[in-house]
């Protein structure tokens, strides 16, 4: 590892949540004014909270942040295995900033921020009349990655700076007070990648884990489906090196995105993940970290298959299931207010003694 990464010691710093914490949301769901397990999963899901929080009842969620990773992939341009050309990576980023994407109104409505962080955005705004904070920009890797299905995504040292790059970002969101992140995505090609993750680390074929993505159609399809399988066939050899594995055939924003999820669950903060890009980097980070998978919840059930594949390796059931497929964080928004709903009613719920309510019989 370079200097830019000690992975073996964020991977120490990894814990549990408390598990004193989470038998006492149990015992006092026990006692709420209802019958027991009345509430179904919400009191699964209020016992999770107060596990990762470490109190129960749980605090109120009151800072939850959006990060939107944002980058291109070559395989876009090289493949043509997008409905949409390359250049709308950049203009979408414009779009988040402008507030007028769908993980802006959702997160306006949930209470939620978003933020956006370019690892590999092949554009300079100037060029689009636009300028833009330098937040955005300054942990650029590289403008673009590889086509995977022919060359690596990254070389070894972007790839580490790019992990550590997300772990930094963990750091700086939840030093700000965030008590749950949510990882977003912004790439024109980066299902193709995603997939290509999935199918190696689930040991799918790659027409079963590629998907129609921004709505391809069946031309599109096949040679998407060629393209991963070229770069899982790349991919193999590495399965045993995560990170080797990520730059070759993942991308900065992906690499990114498993270090903001590893970092997350070093900083003990809990993340509500997404669609099938947040799930592959969520499949890379459980084999970097296997701990690190309890930190986290699925926010909604996406149609692509690669998604459904990640989600029964990880062994995580998703909080809604609406058939969306965006990404940019947008089914996690979806699926918040379950999770507000859990945690109020551990919390604000009276029980049986306060309420002077008679409880079941013996």
């Amino acid at each position: 590892m370079t200097d830019t990464l000690d992975l073996a010691a964020l991977v120490e710093r990894i814990g549990l949540p408390d598990s004193a914490s989470h038998d006492a949301a149990v015992a006092r769901q026990g006692r709420l004014t209802k019958p027991a397990g009345a509430l179904g999963r919400l009191e699964e899901l209020s016992a999770w909270l107060c596990s990762v929080q470490g109190q129960c009842p749980p605090r109120p969620l009151e800072r939850v942040r959006v990060v939107v990773f944002a980058g291109d992939h070559g395989v876009a341009r090289t493949a043509a295995t997008s409905a949409y050309p390359p250049e709308v990576t950049a203009q979408m980023v414009l779009n988040f900033l402008a507030g007028g994407a769908a993980v802006n109104v959702l997160a306006r409505q949930t209470g939620a921020t978003v933020r956006v962080v370019d690892l590999s955005v092949d554009v300079d705004y100037a060029d689009l009349g636009a300028i833009v904070h330098e937040d955005v920009t300054r942990y650029r890797v590289r403008r673009s990655s590889g086509s995977i299905d022919r060359e690596d995504a990254l070389t070894r040292e972007e790839c580490e700076l790019a992990f550590a790059t997300g772990v930094a970002i963990a750091d700086e969101e939840v030093d700000a007070g965030a008590d749950l992140l949510i990882p977003g995505d912004m790439g024109i090609g980066n299902t193709t990648p995603a997939a290509v993750l999935v199918g190696l680390l689930d040991g799918i074929e790659p027409a079963r884990v590629v998907g129609r993505g921004t709505g391809i159609d069946d031309a599109t399809w096949m040679r998407k489906t060629a393209a991963v399988r070229d770069a899982m066939r790349r991919g193999r050899p590495l399965k045993g090196d995560p990170i080797a594995l990520l730059a070759a055939v993942g991308g900065a924003d992906i690499a990114a995105m498993t270090g903001f999820l590893v970092g997350a669950a070093a900083r003990r903060t809990p993340v509500l993940l997404d669609g099938v890009v947040s799930l592959s980097a969520a499949l890379v980070a459980h084999r970097i970290a296997f701990r690190s998978r309890d930190w986290w919840l699925a926010g909604h059930r996406s149609t692509e298959p690669a998604a459904q594949a990640a989600l029964e390796r990880l062994a995580l059931v998703p909080l809604v299931d609406y058939g969306m497929r965006l990404g940019e964080g947008s089914g996690a928004l979806v699926g918040l207010p379950v999770l507000h709903a859990a945690g109020n009613t551990l919390r604000e719920m009276a029980t049986f003694d306060e309420a002077g309510v008679s409880d079941r019989e013996a």
